[in-house]
């Protein structure tokens, strides 16, 4: 469907904050992972708010018009997230990136959401700060993005998803009206808690202007190395017992034998193509102890290898081939794609049980199936390639897809850890949360966006006869 957005030229916006141009409308109908299946819509306008009141004024614009508007800032998304799913207008933040105010006395910073996550951290680097929930996209993704899926990365096990770190938003609901949610205090019993409402809703609920972050002091002692087993049971298992000990890991990735021959092609790694532990620990003090007692663990469940390395260039290499594994499955067969990105995770205990599962229905299908992941807090990324000009290894595919993240429900985990339900995950919604919670998010949806304008398409399974498919 198209809309009429000439509207859009009678608000107090600058010519450069506008655009009808076919190439920027097209260059906001895909993100990272739309382009797998093909999921975006071309806008019929773009817009690039650079101040709460243009977010404002679009919004009421569109709402009086019935003019859907996706929030849209890196595009470093994996399931269509920002990608219009019915046309309307892309709102572009990536503008809105600014430093607003920063309190380095209370290890706090307010920042618009267009900012890139790193750029938070060197913002805040010569005060011996940083923003510790960081996913692995963080050089390249924006606050706003991160905030939009309550994303997190490799240093969760220790300190925790982007939720626990974001103490109160400025924010747009679809009518134009401005809300602040929470506050400078570290802790608050005052009322509900829109602030955790608004992180993790992908801008259907509003759109965030302006987040107050709690930041960290850096670590004094900072070690990392990898462990390296015969069978990726071992590992999946000794990742699990080590974290259900309690050892004090900031990092702890899991990385299989087919994704370590993955980044050896695609960086020119020397990677040992077996199952591998990443791993990285931080402390004030006592680090040596945390280590020795990883160790122990590891190596009760059968590592061949358990090496820790004080080198800043060894451990950097290390870090990229995990960083960059989404790219290297990507590059590793010309004639194969990723079929979804997978995303699903499950309590600690059953993370040997959910990476076994995985490879188990890839191999009956005989299919590639790189796993790797998060593994401290029981986050698995688990990719299925197929040839997309195969329709039977499609299918074969899409059940293999399917069965992985039935599972992780069935073990009490979700089907999404960090990217969210988007586009790609709608049908998974109310199998994981019940018919009685979904309705209880529509209503809630409904209450802050009655006409639908906000990022329509996304989160909600699909209902017959809905065309806007605001639910």
């Amino acid at each position: 469907m198209t809309y009429d957005c000439s509207f859009l030229e009678a608000l107090d916006l600058a010519d450069d904050q506008l655009s009808f141009a076919e190439g920027r409308r097209e260059a906001h109908a895909a993100d990272f992972g739309a382009q797998l299946g093909g999921r975006g819509v071309t806008p019929d306008a773009v817009v690039w708010p650079e101040r709460t009141e243009d977010v404002s004024a679009v919004l009421a614009a569109a709402t009086d018009r019935g003019v859907p508007v996706t929030p849209y800032a890196a595009g470093t998304g994996l399931e269509g997230n920002a990608v219009p799913a019915h046309g309307g207008i892309s709102m572009d933040l990536t503008r809105m990136d600014g430093v607003v105010d920063y309190h380095p006395d209370d290890f706090q910073i307010d920042v618009g959401p267009g900012i890139i996550g790193s750029a938070v951290d060197e913002y805040v680097a010569d005060d011996g700060l940083f923003f510790p929930p960081l996913p692995s996209s963080g050089d390249i993704s924006t606050i706003g993005g991160m905030i939009a899926t309550d994303a997190s990365g490799m240093q969760t096990v220790r300190y925790g998803e982007v939720a626990d770190w974001v103490l109160g938003l400025e924010a747009v609901l679809a009518d134009g009206t401005v809300v602040r949610t929470g506050s400078r205090a570290i802790k608050s019993s005052s009322g509900y808690n829109l602030t955790d409402l608004l992180v993790g809703s992908e801008g259907t609920l509003a759109v965030v202007t302006e987040a107050t972050l709690q930041l960290a002091g850096r670590p004094q002692q900072i070690r990392g190395g990898r462990a390296i087993f015969e069978t990726l049971d071992d590992a999946a298992e000794a990742i699990s017992d080590a974290i259900l000990t309690e050892v004090d890991v900031a990092k702890i990735e899991l990385v299989d034998a087919l994704s370590a021959r993955m980044a050896n092609r695609y960086l020119d790694t020397d990677l040992p193509d077996a199952p591998m532990v990443f791993l990285e620990f931080h402390a004030n003090h006592g680090i040596e102890e945390e280590i020795d007692l990883c160790r122990a663990i590891f190596e009760d469940h059968g590592a061949l290898r358990f090496e820790m390395s004080a080198d800043d260039a060894e451990m950097e290499q290390l870090w990229k081939a995990r960083r960059e594994l989404a790219y290297a499955v990507r590059s590793y067969e010309t004639a194969l794609e990723p079929l979804h990105p997978g995303d699903v995770t499950v309590p600690p205990s059953s993370y040997p049980e959910i990476v076994r599962e995985a490879k188990r229905l890839a191999d009956e299908a005989d299919l590639l199936a790189p796993c790797y992941g998060h593994a401290g807090d029981g986050n698995l990324h688990h990719t299925v390639l197929v040839d997309p000009d195969d329709p039977e290894q499609v299918e074969r595919g899409e059940d293999v897809y399917r069965r992985t993240v039935e599972r992780a429900i069935e073990l009490g985990g979700t089907v999404t850890g960090e990217h969210g339900i988007g586009q790609g995950k709608r049908k998974f919604l109310e199998p994981e949360h019940g018919a009685g919670a979904v309705d209880a998010m529509g209503r809630i949806k409904d209450a802050l966006d009655p006409t639908g304008t906000l990022n329509p398409g996304k989160i909600f399974p699909e209902q017959a006869g809905d065309e806007r498919d605001s639910r």
